[in-house]
């Protein structure tokens, strides 16, 4: 099963210059909940602005740069060079979650059986957008968070499944 988890703004933005557009550690925690103990596939950009491999997942980074490998870049994780490798990949796996970048996510979403998203009620200028999802999938839960983000903003935490 191939699941997204991501944090969007209300104009579907996610980041901006590779970083996360906020900080919102009650975010930060739900991920580390859901994704522990789970497979986690990224790109190489999300990799490296991350800059280690996420403990107790196991990594998974995609990248068309065929120098780019787990020996020379970094231990702990599993590269992939193809869309079509990492999907395979995917196949073997009785989870997935893709956790960015931008477009990691445009050509996972056709794949995707569930989105996990952190839907923050902001606008924000940013460079990296979440793909338009709403006309393919349903909302099954929202949860508020307890918190605010850090300029008073409010959000939510959703699970969407395919219509």
């Amino acid at each position: 099963m191939i699941k997204m988890i991501a944090a969007v703004s209300k104009n579907h933005q996610i980041g901006k210059d590779n970083e996360l557009p906020w900080h919102i550690s009650e975010d930060l925690k739900y991920f580390r909940k859901i994704t522990s103990g789970q497979a986690v596939l990224m790109g190489r950009k999300t990799f490296e602005s991350i800059g280690r491999p996420l403990p107790n997942r196991r990594n998974i980074v995609l990248t068309r740069n065929a120098n780019f490998n787990s020996e020379d870049n970094a231990k702990g994780i599993e590269v992939v060079h193809t869309l079509e490798e990492a999907l395979a990949l995917c196949k073997t796996l009785e989870q997935v979650f893709i956790i960015g970048g931008g477009q990691i996510y445009s050509a996972f979403l056709p794949y995707a059986d569930e989105l996990y998203l952190t839907l923050v009620d902001k606008e924000i200028d940013g460079d990296t957008d979440f793909p338009t999802f709403e006309a393919n999938f349903k909302c099954i839960k929202s949860t508020p968070g307890e918190t605010t983000t850090e300029d008073g903003h409010s959000f939510d935490f959703t699970i969407w499944t395919r219509k």
